[in-house]
């Protein structure tokens, strides 16, 4: 269960940020995620994880609870080669990158454990409501008071 967006207008690097944060959960709780995500590559992100899901719903009769990030990958497109006036009748180059993004889906009893800290552990995650989870995120994303000086 694959999906892929290509061309997409956002530098790699900053796509990769999304990327990195949805890979090895649960597709429900990505799309949970995704919604909270302050980030521009969040809205095509989720667009893309939502027709990998339905890929897997059409094609191999899967629910959406049984299906979890296996991977994503993100690569460098076609740069956009522009120019911006300068003074004196020269001119400075402007390079608009792209990104092309690979997701894959798997069901959980074909993923194997992966090698080292962040083990996805799925049959220990429990089941939670979906306003569980939003208030989860929302308090993960609130960024921490700084003391005040004296």
């Amino acid at each position: 269960m694959k999906a892929v967006l290509k061309s997409y207008r956002q530098a790699p690097r900053k796509v990769r940020l999304v990327a990195n944060l949805i890979k090895g959960k649960t597709a429900s709780r990505a799309l949970v995620e995704l919604d909270m995500l302050p980030k521009r590559a969040s809205g095509p992100m989720k667009k893309l994880l939502m027709s990998a899901i339905a890929n897997a719903k059409e094609n191999d009769k899967i629910m959406i609870e049984d299906l979890l990030v296996k991977e994503v990958r993100v690569d460098q497109g076609t740069i956009l080669k522009r120019s911006m006036p300068k003074s004196h009748g020269s001119a400075s180059p402007i390079h608009k990158h792209t990104s092309h993004i690979m997701l894959e889906l798997a069901v959980y009893t074909e993923v194997e454990k992966p090698k080292g800290k962040n083990k996805v552990v799925v049959a220990d995650e429990p089941k939670v409501s979906k306003k569980v989870a939003l208030a989860k995120v929302k308090a993960e994303a609130k960024p921490k008071k700084k003391p005040a000086k004296n």
